[in-house]
């Protein structure tokens, strides 16, 4: 599966954005999804994840109450709704995907990633 994410940009604190995340493929719902950052001098971290038809959801405790995943089986795209952000949110977020039926919080569990959008969250 290839993955291209997009919507990240400029954002003011308090600010919202969405990222959405394609695949391609038509095998999409088989896979669980996941979304990851990595800020600058930082490792990657884990932000949340989404099962294959989307009932369960598993969240980073520092975005949780605030950011929301979801999927649409239908248009094989992952999306993650960012609310009240912070400027410690300021990283290049990647959506993953995984062959597997259990969504998991490890990097290392992700075979397939994509390019990565950045979102900056300014003071």
């Amino acid at each position: 599966v290839q993955l291209q994410a997009s919507g990240g940009g400029l954002v003011q604190v308090g600010g919202s954005l969405r990222l959405s995340c394609a695949a391609s493929g038509r095998t999409f719902s088989k896979y669980v999804m996941g979304w990851f950052r990595q800020a600058p001098g930082k490792e990657r971290e884990f932000v949340a994840a989404i099962s294959r038809s989307g009932a369960i959801t598993s969240y980073a405790d520092s975005v949780k109450g605030r950011f929301t995943i979801s999927r649409d089986n239908s248009k094989n795209t992952v999306y993650l709704q960012m609310n009240s952000l912070k400027p410690e949110d300021t990283a290049v977020y990647f959506c993953a995907a995984r062959f597997a039926e259990v969504a998991t919080r490890s990097q290392y569990d992700y075979a397939y990633w994509g390019q990565g959008t950045l979102v900056t969250v300014s003071s």
